[in-house]
């Protein structure tokens, strides 16, 4: 078994992609009244604005019945393409895995059928910690969430 992995999954949401990208990318500490049941805060904890490369946040989060941090660095920027990288550099993501960088990408052509692409590059501290599968399942649930909140607006 490969201790190195890449990950990826789509979901298909009917929120303007521009306001998603947006909110993913500059407003992300609102993701926690968005979808309450899985993020419990979202802190800048380095940087002078949210969205800028170099800017670190940690995450504070519901997962697999218990609450969790992930602090995150982030790594890339494409404004025309619409994607994000952060990389996970403390938390309890990095007590199963070496490495764990996390993309995000909303492909768009207008407010309906955008698709959002969620990818994870990972190195396994070893050979018995499982794939993030229940990780990704988390994100898309996070992003279906997200979806509802903004078509309630």
């Amino acid at each position: 078994m490969a201790l190195n992995g890449i990950q990826t999954k789509q979901i298909t949401v009917k929120s303007d992609g521009d306001v998603l990208f947006e909110i993913f990318r500059y407003r992300p500490h609102h993701i926690a009244d968005m979808s309450p049941k899985y993020i419990k805060g979202v802190d800048l904890h380095d940087g002078h604005e949210w969205g800028t490369v170099g800017s670190i946040i940690t995450w504070t989060f519901h997962h697999e019945g218990k609450q969790k941090v992930a602090k995150e660095k982030l790594e890339a920027v494409d404004d025309e393409k619409m994607s994000l990288c952060y990389k996970v550099i403390g938390g309890d993501l990095l007590e199963a895995y070496k490495t764990f960088l996390i993309t995000v990408h909303v492909d768009t052509n207008g407010e309906e059928n955008v698709v959002v692409t969620w990818t994870f590059h990972y190195e396994k501290l070893n050979k018995s910690v499982p794939n993030p599968d229940s990780l990704m399942d988390f994100f898309l649930s996070m992003t279906k969430d997200i979806e509802t909140h903004l078509l309630k607006d």
